[in-house]
């Protein structure tokens, strides 16, 4: 075990403290996977010893080989590695539970008034706000994980790759793994290799956490065969171990599903329920629940609907602790082995471009209200209509700026404190 990593092991946190900071980082993670990922780095590497850099770049290449929510499993092993399963169990639900409450209230709210402009107006401050987040983040983990110029390299082939060409994010991922493998095995660290990991210690994980995600969908399966909740159930259970590359890499397909094959939305309401999703905390996949929702209370009204928000959740989220639990003990064995070692840098390296994609992504549809995607021979290029740029947007960022950067305020003040302007434009905008 390196110096760095002692130290991270005689500063872990009790659950209470866990339980905290844990909670802060599910209240403060709006902004989708690129602000979510750099809330953490601040959180538990900067500004406590509970990770080291090593670690947390480890898991988060790690967790972007992973079906699902990759800043919900990265939480989820975050509190694996600070305090095992209760700690994993803590982090990952906290992670998810203040978003789902949010969704659940926005999405009731939608069934009976329709669109929620006084919502979205207040979350604009946030959103403003995640951007200065996002950008300090991102600077700071692409100077721990650009080491040669090989990571750049493969940053910048990342970057282009996804957000030019469209190619898909496990292509990307999986280039990056082979290159890393052949030309960045390198020094290992200066640690005692880790004991291996019990192969039945595995199968048992991987067994239970079979039944917990699996037996409730049986049940609906056998109790009510052809119902909303079953559908729903299936349907999500399956896109749970296709959501390769996060929640933007599979929306495509969940909107094709949901609006044309099973018609539980139009594309209208999808459209309403990804933005609404935006601009809560918590993982954008969480527009899952808002699907969920509306398809059962269209079916058998709100407590139905609630049901079926349930059941869309656990589908979502359960097996997203499986793979952690099951998979997280190997993360520091892959550390010790030459060859996976390289991988994992790769990945780490290209990981920075995936990020900066997503950043530049969610900049573009914040600061402009639209934003279309245009064909350049084989580049797809994302191009804002000038005409469409927020002002408000850009006065808030600003703000933002000045609140965190100069005069270096707590986060969470920030946040609540950038609700207001938010809102006031709104109403100003508006003439109340």
């Amino acid at each position: 075990m390196s110096l760095a990593d002692e130290t991270m092991d005689r500063n872990r946190p009790d659950l209470p403290d866990l339980t905290r900071i844990f909670g802060r980082i599910g209240l403060l993670s709006f902004g989708g996977p690129a602000a979510q990922i750099a809330l953490m780095h601040k959180e538990l590497v900067e500004d406590r010893p509970w990770l080291s850099e090593r670690q947390f770049l480890n898991a988060l290449s790690f967790c972007m080989l992973l079906p699902g929510p990759e800043a919900m499993q990265l939480a989820t092993y975050a509190g694996w590695r600070i305090a095992g399963v209760p700690g994993g169990l803590i982090a990952g639900l906290l992670f998810v539970l203040p978003g789902a409450a949010v969704i659940l209230v926005l999405a009731m709210l939608y069934a009976a008034f329709g669109q929620v402009p006084l919502v979205e107006a207040m979350f604009l401050g946030i959103k403003a706000t995640v951007i200065i987040i996002v950008i300090q983040a991102l600077l700071k983990v692409s100077r721990k994980a650009l080491t040669s110029g090989l990571a750049y390299g493969l940053a910048a082939s990342a970057f282009v790759g996804i957000f030019f060409l469209q190619i898909p994010f496990p292509f990307i991922i999986l280039a990056a793994a082979l290159i890393g493998t052949v030309f960045m095995a390198g020094d290992l660290p200066q640690t005692a290799a880790p004991p291996p990991v019990k192969t039945g210690r595995t199968v048992r994980t991987v067994a239970v956490w079979l039944v917990i995600w699996l037996a409730p969908l049986a049940a609906l399966w056998l109790a009510v065969p052809n119902s909303v909740l079953t559908q729903l159930g299936l349907f999500f259970s399956k896109l749970a171990v296709v959501t390769f590359g996060g929640a933007y890499a599979v929306l495509a397909y969940m909107v094709q599903e949901v609006v044309g094959d099973f018609g539980w939305l139009t594309t209208g309401q999808m459209m309403d329920a990804l933005g609404l999703a935006e601009t809560t905390p918590g993982p954008l996949i969480l527009v899952t629940e808002f699907v969920g929702f509306l398809a059962g209370s269209q079916a058998g009204g709100t407590g139905y609907g609630i049901a079926a928000a349930a059941v869309t959740l656990w589908m979502t989220f359960a097996p997203c602790f499986l793979w952690i639990f099951a998979g997280a003990p190997y993360i520091e064995w892959i550390s010790h082995q030459p060859r996976l070692t390289g991988a994992l840098n790769a990945i780490t390296a290209a990981v920075v471009g995936v990020i900066l994609n997503l950043s530049i992504w969610f900049a573009l549809n914040v600061f402009f209200a639209e934003v279309t995607r245009e064909s350049l021979g084989p580049l797809q290029i994302w191009m804002p209509d000038p005409g469409s740029v927020s002002a408000s947007a850009l006065g808030l960022a600003g703000l933002a700026a000045v609140l965190l950067l100069w005069l270096k305020l707590d986060l969470l003040k920030v946040i609540f404190l950038m609700l207001i302007p938010g809102l006031a434009l709104h109403l100003l905008t508006s003439g109340f």
